[in-house]
Protein backbone atom coordinates (compact mmCIF):
# COMPACT_ATOMS: atom_id res chain seq x y z
CA UNK A 1 0.00 0.00 0.00
CA UNK A 2 2.53 2.26 0.97
CA UNK A 3 4.31 1.66 -2.52
CA UNK A 4 1.22 2.74 -4.06
CA UNK A 5 0.51 6.15 -2.18
CA UNK A 6 4.39 7.21 -3.11
CA UNK A 7 3.26 6.40 -6.74
CA UNK A 8 0.04 8.53 -6.60
CA UNK A 9 2.33 11.32 -5.00
CA UNK A 10 4.44 11.45 -8.11
CA UNK A 11 4.11 14.35 -9.91
CA UNK A 12 2.92 13.98 -13.86
CA UNK A 13 5.87 16.07 -15.14
CA UNK A 14 7.62 14.75 -18.30
CA UNK A 15 6.91 11.19 -19.03
CA UNK A 16 10.23 9.77 -18.89
CA UNK A 17 11.20 10.88 -15.80
CA UNK A 18 7.81 9.91 -13.87
CA UNK A 19 8.37 6.50 -15.22
CA UNK A 20 11.66 6.10 -14.42
CA UNK A 21 10.34 7.41 -10.89
CA UNK A 22 8.15 5.09 -10.71
CA UNK A 23 10.14 2.13 -12.28
CA UNK A 24 12.78 2.93 -8.96
CA UNK A 25 9.96 2.43 -6.76
CA UNK A 26 8.48 -0.58 -7.88
CA UNK A 27 12.89 -2.13 -7.89
CA UNK A 28 12.69 -0.84 -4.28
CA UNK A 29 9.61 -2.08 -3.29
CA UNK A 30 10.04 -6.07 -5.13
CA UNK A 31 13.75 -6.08 -4.31
CA UNK A 32 13.98 -6.28 -8.29
CA UNK A 33 17.68 -5.83 -10.08
CA UNK A 34 15.56 -3.72 -12.75
CA UNK A 35 11.90 -2.63 -13.22
CA UNK A 36 11.19 -1.86 -16.97
CA UNK A 37 8.44 0.39 -18.20
CA UNK A 38 7.69 -0.80 -21.81
CA UNK A 39 5.47 1.63 -24.18
CA UNK A 40 5.11 0.68 -27.69
CA UNK A 41 5.92 2.67 -30.80
CA UNK A 42 3.22 2.05 -33.10
CA UNK A 43 5.57 3.92 -36.38
CA UNK A 44 8.21 1.66 -35.23
CA UNK A 45 6.31 -1.63 -34.04
CA UNK A 46 8.81 -1.33 -30.67
CA UNK A 47 8.57 -1.65 -27.44
CA UNK A 48 10.47 1.10 -25.83
CA UNK A 49 11.94 0.85 -22.25
CA UNK A 50 10.56 4.97 -21.53
CA UNK A 51 11.09 3.91 -17.37
CA UNK A 52 13.46 2.08 -15.80
CA UNK A 53 15.60 1.71 -12.83
CA UNK A 54 18.12 2.96 -11.76
CA UNK A 55 20.12 -0.28 -10.84
CA UNK A 56 23.10 -1.98 -12.30
CA UNK A 57 21.07 -4.38 -14.70
CA UNK A 58 19.11 -1.28 -16.11
CA UNK A 59 21.82 0.69 -16.63
CA UNK A 60 23.62 -2.57 -18.05
CA UNK A 61 20.68 -2.98 -20.38
CA UNK A 62 20.75 0.46 -21.85
CA UNK A 63 24.38 0.25 -22.82
CA UNK A 64 23.66 -2.62 -24.80
CA UNK A 65 20.95 -1.10 -26.43
CA UNK A 66 18.40 -3.78 -24.97
CA UNK A 67 15.79 -1.11 -23.84
CA UNK A 68 14.71 -1.41 -27.34
CA UNK A 69 12.43 -4.50 -28.52
CA UNK A 70 11.65 -5.32 -32.11
CA UNK A 71 7.68 -6.85 -31.37
CA UNK A 72 8.42 -9.27 -34.13
CA UNK A 73 11.60 -10.98 -32.86
CA UNK A 74 9.31 -12.39 -29.89
CA UNK A 75 10.60 -12.82 -26.09
CA UNK A 76 8.37 -13.30 -22.82
CA UNK A 77 7.99 -9.10 -23.03
CA UNK A 78 6.59 -8.97 -26.71
CA UNK A 79 4.41 -11.64 -25.90
CA UNK A 80 2.53 -9.95 -22.89
CA UNK A 81 2.16 -7.27 -25.24
CA UNK A 82 0.87 -9.08 -27.94
CA UNK A 83 -1.33 -11.66 -25.91
CA UNK A 84 -2.38 -9.42 -23.10
CA UNK A 85 -1.71 -12.24 -20.50
CA UNK A 86 0.70 -12.12 -17.88
CA UNK A 87 3.86 -14.04 -17.65
CA UNK A 88 5.68 -15.51 -14.52
CA UNK A 89 9.16 -18.02 -14.59
CA UNK A 90 11.89 -18.74 -12.22
CA UNK A 91 14.35 -19.93 -14.39
CA UNK A 92 14.32 -17.90 -17.74
CA UNK A 93 17.44 -20.04 -19.06
CA UNK A 94 14.96 -22.96 -19.60
CA UNK A 95 12.19 -20.65 -21.65
CA UNK A 96 12.13 -21.69 -25.04
CA UNK A 97 12.39 -18.48 -27.29
CA UNK A 98 13.48 -16.37 -24.97
CA UNK A 99 15.87 -13.47 -25.81
CA UNK A 100 19.58 -13.91 -25.48
CA UNK A 101 20.90 -10.93 -24.48
CA UNK A 102 18.20 -10.98 -21.82
CA UNK A 103 19.39 -14.29 -20.46
CA UNK A 104 22.99 -14.25 -21.63
CA UNK A 105 24.16 -10.51 -21.39
CA UNK A 106 21.73 -9.32 -18.57
CA UNK A 107 21.85 -12.54 -16.92
CA UNK A 108 18.22 -12.70 -15.97
CA UNK A 109 16.80 -15.66 -14.25
CA UNK A 110 13.26 -14.74 -12.79
CA UNK A 111 11.00 -12.72 -14.67
CA UNK A 112 7.58 -11.40 -14.06
CA UNK A 113 5.62 -9.21 -17.34
CA UNK A 114 2.62 -7.69 -16.89
CA UNK A 115 0.42 -5.50 -19.55
CA UNK A 116 0.16 -1.62 -19.41
CA UNK A 117 -3.09 -0.55 -20.17
CA UNK A 118 -3.68 3.58 -20.25
CA UNK A 119 -7.43 4.37 -20.67
CA UNK A 120 -8.23 1.24 -21.80
CA UNK A 121 -5.90 0.86 -24.59
CA UNK A 122 -3.05 -1.52 -24.28
CA UNK A 123 -0.22 0.52 -24.63
CA UNK A 124 2.86 -1.33 -23.17
CA UNK A 125 4.61 -3.57 -20.16
CA UNK A 126 5.58 -3.35 -17.42
CA UNK A 127 8.13 -6.27 -16.29
CA UNK A 128 10.38 -6.74 -13.50
CA UNK A 129 13.82 -8.96 -13.56
CA UNK A 130 15.96 -10.31 -11.30
CA UNK A 131 19.32 -12.41 -11.41
CA UNK A 132 18.41 -14.82 -9.07
CA UNK A 133 16.12 -18.18 -10.04
CA UNK A 134 12.93 -18.87 -8.29
CA UNK A 135 12.90 -14.78 -6.98
CA UNK A 136 9.19 -13.93 -7.55
CA UNK A 137 6.20 -15.08 -6.16
CA UNK A 138 2.68 -15.17 -7.28
CA UNK A 139 1.78 -12.91 -4.87
CA UNK A 140 4.54 -10.44 -6.42
CA UNK A 141 2.72 -11.24 -9.94
CA UNK A 142 -0.51 -9.94 -8.61
CA UNK A 143 1.49 -6.76 -6.58
CA UNK A 144 2.61 -5.84 -10.42
CA UNK A 145 -0.77 -5.92 -11.49
CA UNK A 146 -2.30 -4.15 -9.65
CA UNK A 147 0.65 -1.51 -9.60
CA UNK A 148 0.56 -1.56 -13.61
CA UNK A 149 -2.61 0.57 -12.69
CA UNK A 150 -1.56 2.79 -11.31
CA UNK A 151 1.58 3.13 -13.78
CA UNK A 152 -1.54 3.60 -16.23
CA UNK A 153 -2.50 6.22 -14.93
CA UNK A 154 0.22 8.35 -14.59
CA UNK A 155 1.23 7.51 -17.92
CA UNK A 156 -1.92 9.34 -18.96
CA UNK A 157 -1.20 11.99 -16.81
CA UNK A 158 2.29 12.40 -17.98
CA UNK A 159 1.17 12.47 -21.80
CA UNK A 160 -1.24 15.10 -20.83
CA UNK A 161 1.00 17.19 -19.22
CA UNK A 162 3.18 16.77 -22.21
CA UNK A 163 0.48 17.72 -24.89
CA UNK A 164 -0.37 20.51 -22.85
CA UNK A 165 2.79 21.95 -22.37
CA UNK A 166 3.74 21.37 -26.57
CA UNK A 167 0.58 23.31 -26.86
CA UNK A 168 1.86 26.46 -25.04
CA UNK A 169 4.81 26.08 -26.76
CA UNK A 170 3.19 26.55 -30.30
CA UNK A 171 0.48 29.25 -29.09
CA UNK A 172 3.46 31.17 -28.34
CA UNK A 173 5.01 30.98 -30.70
CA UNK A 174 2.52 31.84 -33.20
CA UNK A 175 1.47 34.68 -30.78
CA UNK A 176 5.13 36.15 -31.08
CA UNK A 177 5.12 35.33 -35.02
CA UNK A 178 1.60 37.16 -35.58
CA UNK A 179 2.35 40.64 -33.40
CA UNK A 180 5.53 40.35 -35.65
CA UNK A 181 3.54 40.14 -38.59
CA UNK A 182 1.15 43.11 -37.57
CA UNK A 183 3.61 45.07 -36.68
CA UNK A 184 5.47 44.70 -39.67
CA UNK A 185 2.19 45.13 -41.87
CA UNK A 186 1.16 47.93 -40.77
CA UNK A 187 5.07 49.85 -41.19
CA UNK A 188 4.98 48.59 -44.73
CA UNK A 189 1.74 49.95 -45.47
CA UNK A 190 3.11 53.55 -44.30
CA UNK A 191 5.90 52.77 -46.70
CA UNK A 192 3.80 51.58 -49.83
CA UNK A 193 1.69 54.46 -50.12
CA UNK A 194 4.27 56.89 -51.33
CA UNK A 195 6.05 54.21 -52.98
CA UNK A 196 3.16 53.80 -54.98
CA UNK A 197 2.40 57.38 -55.74
CA UNK A 198 5.22 57.67 -57.35
CA UNK A 199 5.42 55.32 -59.24
CA UNK A 200 2.22 56.65 -60.77
CA UNK A 201 3.74 59.80 -61.28
CA UNK A 202 6.72 58.32 -63.01
CA UNK A 203 4.52 56.38 -65.55
CA UNK A 204 2.23 59.30 -66.13
CA UNK A 205 5.77 61.05 -66.83
CA UNK A 206 7.13 58.29 -69.05
CA UNK A 207 3.54 58.07 -71.27
CA UNK A 208 3.47 62.22 -71.59
CA UNK A 209 7.28 61.99 -73.06
CA UNK A 210 6.62 58.64 -75.45
CA UNK A 211 8.74 56.48 -73.69
CA UNK A 212 6.43 52.87 -73.91
CA UNK A 213 9.15 50.22 -72.57
CA UNK A 214 9.40 52.59 -69.36
CA UNK A 215 5.68 52.70 -69.38
CA UNK A 216 5.15 48.99 -69.58
CA UNK A 217 7.73 48.17 -67.19
CA UNK A 218 6.47 50.61 -64.23
CA UNK A 219 2.99 49.08 -64.96
CA UNK A 220 4.36 45.61 -63.88
CA UNK A 221 6.19 47.50 -60.53
CA UNK A 222 2.71 48.77 -59.82
CA UNK A 223 0.95 45.07 -60.40
CA UNK A 224 4.12 44.04 -57.66
CA UNK A 225 2.81 46.84 -55.10
CA UNK A 226 -0.42 46.10 -55.62
CA UNK A 227 -0.48 42.34 -54.93
CA UNK A 228 1.92 43.21 -51.75
CA UNK A 229 -0.68 45.84 -50.89
CA UNK A 230 -3.13 43.08 -50.95
CA UNK A 231 -1.04 40.63 -48.43
CA UNK A 232 -1.02 43.38 -46.02
CA UNK A 233 -4.57 44.60 -46.28
CA UNK A 234 -4.59 40.51 -45.48
CA UNK A 235 -3.04 40.64 -42.62
CA UNK A 236 -4.55 43.47 -40.88
CA UNK A 237 -7.60 42.19 -41.57
CA UNK A 238 -6.45 38.65 -39.57
CA UNK A 239 -5.51 41.19 -36.54
CA UNK A 240 -9.08 42.79 -36.99
CA UNK A 241 -10.82 39.18 -36.85
CA UNK A 242 -8.97 38.06 -33.93
CA UNK A 243 -9.96 41.55 -32.08
CA UNK A 244 -13.41 41.21 -32.93
CA UNK A 245 -13.33 44.41 -35.00
CA UNK A 246 -14.24 42.94 -38.59
CA UNK A 247 -17.66 44.63 -39.52
CA UNK A 248 -19.73 44.19 -42.88
CA UNK A 249 -22.47 46.55 -44.01
CA UNK A 250 -24.85 44.01 -45.90
CA UNK A 251 -26.25 45.13 -48.51
CA UNK A 252 -28.13 43.76 -51.76
CA UNK A 253 -25.21 42.42 -54.58
CA UNK A 254 -25.28 40.27 -57.61
CA UNK A 255 -22.97 37.11 -57.33
CA UNK A 256 -22.83 37.02 -60.79
CA UNK A 257 -21.71 40.35 -61.37
CA UNK A 258 -19.76 40.19 -58.87
CA UNK A 259 -17.97 37.01 -59.92
CA UNK A 260 -17.60 38.25 -63.64
CA UNK A 261 -15.87 41.21 -62.43
CA UNK A 262 -13.49 38.81 -60.23
CA UNK A 263 -12.88 36.50 -63.36
CA UNK A 264 -12.08 39.85 -65.42
CA UNK A 265 -9.45 40.81 -62.79
CA UNK A 266 -7.74 37.66 -62.42
CA UNK A 267 -8.16 35.39 -65.94
CA UNK A 268 -4.31 35.01 -67.12
CA UNK A 269 -3.44 33.66 -70.71
CA UNK A 270 -2.44 30.22 -69.20
CA UNK A 271 -5.04 29.76 -66.96
CA UNK A 272 -8.80 31.32 -68.05
CA UNK A 273 -11.40 32.24 -65.44
CA UNK A 274 -15.19 31.15 -66.59
CA UNK A 275 -18.22 32.26 -64.56
CA UNK A 276 -21.56 29.79 -65.08
CA UNK A 277 -24.79 30.64 -63.70
CA UNK A 278 -28.30 32.23 -64.40
CA UNK A 279 -28.09 36.20 -65.81
CA UNK A 280 -28.74 37.39 -61.78
CA UNK A 281 -28.56 36.08 -58.83
CA UNK A 282 -29.13 38.48 -55.80
CA UNK A 283 -28.06 38.76 -52.11
CA UNK A 284 -28.09 40.77 -49.42
CA UNK A 285 -23.93 40.41 -48.49
CA UNK A 286 -21.18 43.10 -47.84
CA UNK A 287 -19.80 43.24 -51.38
CA UNK A 288 -16.03 43.78 -50.68
CA UNK A 289 -15.86 41.46 -48.23
CA UNK A 290 -17.79 39.40 -50.76
CA UNK A 291 -15.35 40.27 -53.03
CA UNK A 292 -12.10 39.86 -51.20
CA UNK A 293 -13.24 36.28 -50.29
CA UNK A 294 -13.88 35.17 -53.83
CA UNK A 295 -10.69 36.71 -54.86
CA UNK A 296 -8.63 34.35 -52.30
CA UNK A 297 -10.50 31.74 -53.61
CA UNK A 298 -10.07 32.38 -57.72
CA UNK A 299 -6.84 33.18 -56.77
CA UNK A 300 -6.15 29.87 -54.89
CA UNK A 301 -7.95 28.07 -57.81
CA UNK A 302 -5.46 30.11 -60.34
CA UNK A 303 -2.37 29.08 -58.30
CA UNK A 304 -3.24 25.73 -58.51
CA UNK A 305 -4.25 24.63 -61.90
CA UNK A 306 -2.36 23.61 -64.53
CA UNK A 307 -0.95 25.27 -67.69
CA UNK A 308 -4.27 25.46 -70.53
CA UNK A 309 -7.07 24.18 -67.89
CA UNK A 310 -9.78 26.92 -66.85
CA UNK A 311 -11.10 27.72 -63.57
CA UNK A 312 -14.71 27.75 -63.73
CA UNK A 313 -17.13 30.18 -61.00
CA UNK A 314 -20.16 28.19 -60.74
CA UNK A 315 -23.76 30.00 -59.44
CA UNK A 316 -26.82 28.10 -58.47
CA UNK A 317 -29.48 28.42 -55.78
CA UNK A 318 -30.78 25.72 -53.77
CA UNK A 319 -33.75 26.00 -51.06
CA UNK A 320 -32.78 23.52 -47.93
CA UNK A 321 -35.17 23.61 -45.18
CA UNK A 322 -37.40 26.49 -46.71
CA UNK A 323 -34.63 28.91 -46.72
CA UNK A 324 -32.87 30.11 -50.09
CA UNK A 325 -29.56 29.54 -50.20
CA UNK A 326 -26.74 30.65 -53.01
CA UNK A 327 -23.94 28.36 -53.69
CA UNK A 328 -20.60 29.53 -55.45
CA UNK A 329 -18.30 26.55 -56.45
CA UNK A 330 -14.78 27.54 -57.57
CA UNK A 331 -13.42 24.41 -59.28
CA UNK A 332 -9.93 24.26 -60.29
CA UNK A 333 -8.57 21.25 -62.19
CA UNK A 334 -5.33 20.97 -60.80
CA UNK A 335 -3.43 18.00 -58.68
CA UNK A 336 -6.12 18.16 -55.64
CA UNK A 337 -5.73 19.02 -51.84
CA UNK A 338 -3.84 16.17 -50.21
CA UNK A 339 -5.84 14.26 -47.67
CA UNK A 340 -4.25 15.12 -44.46
CA UNK A 341 -4.21 19.12 -45.39
CA UNK A 342 -8.08 18.82 -45.90
CA UNK A 343 -8.81 19.23 -42.07
CA UNK A 344 -6.16 22.33 -41.26
CA UNK A 345 -7.03 23.64 -44.97
CA UNK A 346 -8.93 26.95 -43.32
CA UNK A 347 -6.08 27.60 -40.83
CA UNK A 348 -3.86 30.57 -40.50
CA UNK A 349 -0.57 30.14 -42.14
CA UNK A 350 -1.63 26.63 -43.71
CA UNK A 351 -0.15 25.86 -47.17
CA UNK A 352 -0.38 23.08 -49.33
CA UNK A 353 3.16 23.57 -51.01
CA UNK A 354 3.90 22.33 -54.31
CA UNK A 355 2.84 25.65 -56.65
CA UNK A 356 1.12 27.03 -53.49
CA UNK A 357 3.06 30.39 -52.45
CA UNK A 358 2.43 33.34 -49.92
CA UNK A 359 1.11 33.32 -46.40
CA UNK A 360 -1.53 30.81 -45.77
CA UNK A 361 -3.88 33.35 -45.34
CA UNK A 362 -6.30 33.94 -48.49
CA UNK A 363 -8.21 30.43 -47.44
CA UNK A 364 -8.46 31.40 -43.68
CA UNK A 365 -9.96 34.80 -44.62
CA UNK A 366 -12.45 33.77 -46.87
CA UNK A 367 -13.94 31.20 -44.41
CA UNK A 368 -14.00 33.66 -41.54
CA UNK A 369 -15.67 35.94 -44.10
CA UNK A 370 -18.17 33.06 -45.03
CA UNK A 371 -18.73 32.97 -40.62
CA UNK A 372 -19.55 36.63 -40.28
CA UNK A 373 -21.96 36.05 -43.24
CA UNK A 374 -23.93 33.31 -41.75
CA UNK A 375 -22.25 31.45 -44.82
CA UNK A 376 -20.49 28.22 -44.83
CA UNK A 377 -16.91 27.68 -46.84
CA UNK A 378 -16.28 24.00 -48.05
CA UNK A 379 -14.04 21.98 -49.76
CA UNK A 380 -13.66 18.80 -51.33
CA UNK A 381 -10.97 17.22 -53.80
CA UNK A 382 -9.70 13.63 -55.06
CA UNK A 383 -5.59 13.55 -55.49
CA UNK A 384 -4.93 14.71 -59.05
CA UNK A 385 -8.95 15.08 -59.68
CA UNK A 386 -9.03 18.86 -58.72
CA UNK A 387 -10.84 20.98 -55.69
CA UNK A 388 -13.62 22.36 -55.09
CA UNK A 389 -14.39 25.62 -52.55
CA UNK A 390 -18.11 25.64 -51.99
CA UNK A 391 -19.06 29.07 -50.69
CA UNK A 392 -23.25 28.78 -49.54
CA UNK A 393 -24.22 32.31 -48.79
CA UNK A 394 -28.10 32.64 -47.37
CA UNK A 395 -29.89 34.62 -49.76
CA UNK A 396 -31.48 36.59 -47.21
CA UNK A 397 -28.54 37.79 -46.23
CA UNK A 398 -26.76 37.27 -42.29
CA UNK A 399 -28.90 36.10 -39.49
CA UNK A 400 -28.96 39.72 -38.05
CA UNK A 401 -29.74 41.25 -41.27
CA UNK A 402 -32.77 38.62 -42.17
CA UNK A 403 -33.82 39.08 -38.47
CA UNK A 404 -34.06 43.06 -38.85
CA UNK A 405 -35.58 42.79 -42.26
Amino acid sequence: MATLERLLELPAAELRQSLNQASQLLADALGADKIDVFLYDRSKQTLRALGTSNTPMGRLQQELGLDVMQVANGGSIADVFTTGEPFRSGHMDQVAGELAGLVHKLGVRSHIAVPLEVEGERRGVVSAQSARPEFFTEVDLRFLIAVSRWIGALTHRAELVEQVTAAAVVQGRREAAEELITVLAHDLRNYLAPLTSRLELLRRRAAAEGRAADVRDLARASDSVDRLSRIISDLLDVERLEQGLFEIVPQPVDLVALAQEVALALDTPSSEVHVQGPPELVVVADRERLQQALQNLVSNAVKHSPGGQPVVIRLSTELREGRALAHVDVVDLGSGIPPELLPRLFERFVTGGGKASGLGLGLYLASRIAEVHGATLTASSRPGNGATFRLSLPVSGPPDCAGAA
